[in-house]
């Protein structure tokens, strides 16, 4: 469940491909672009644009390292656990707010709709075209709520559990960082 709000964070910031970059990044350690790009067959420019998109968010880091052959610099990636959480903690909640309103306008509003095009209208909207349609000419009809209403709810419930799980998961993540760093600071000691 885990990976899958992590695809999902990857993917709301970098597209679609960023998904398949989630599961070879699913590593404590960091991942070499190189492997990356050849185990998606895509190229080293294409991996970089995405991940510099998702690190822009701070969705993963990288460390560098000088090819002393070459001279040039190769990347090693790691998606952060927690950045990611968070991002997506953040986009829940915006996707709940807006379901909130648009359940609250439903149940406050009347809506009217056309049977042949699937327009619809609010009741100012619809009054201003005189309760008709302006693609077929049909008179609209007024839309019974209480179905999208339900429907929106459950989207709403199911929402708010997984964010739910999200807060744990952020919580879990926090404590493993907090141990993480109390063992680097015993090791200075």
């Amino acid at each position: 469940m885990l990976n899958k709000f992590i695809k999902d964070a990857m993917s709301i910031v970098a597209g679609k491909p960023a998904e398949d970059i989630t599961d070879l990044l699913d590593t404590p350690k960091y991942v070499n672009e190189f492997i990356i790009a050849k185990k998606l067959n895509l190229t080293v420019n294409q991996i970089r644009n995405i991940l510099y998109k998702a690190s822009d968010y701070g969705l993963v880091s990288s460390t560098r390292k000088k090819d002393k052959r070459k001279g040039w610099y190769t990347y090693f990636w790691k998606i952060e656990n927690l950045k990611c959480l968070e991002f997506i903690k953040n986009e829940y909640l915006k996707k709940l707010e807006q379901l909130e309103h648009q359940a609250k306008s439903r149940e406050t509003r009347r809506f009217y709709s056309c049977d042949r095009c699937n327009i619809e209208l609010n009741e100012e909207n619809a009054l201003l075209h005189n309760f008709t349609c302006n693609e077929c000419g049909s008179i609209f009809t007024l839309k019974d709520n209480t179905k999208a209403i339900k429907e929106m709810r459950k989207n709403f419930d199911k929402l708010k559990k997984d964010l739910t799980f999200i807060e744990e998961e952020i919580s879990k993540e926090t404590e493993k960082t907090q141990k993480k760093k109390s063992r680097e600071r015993k090791k200075e000691e």
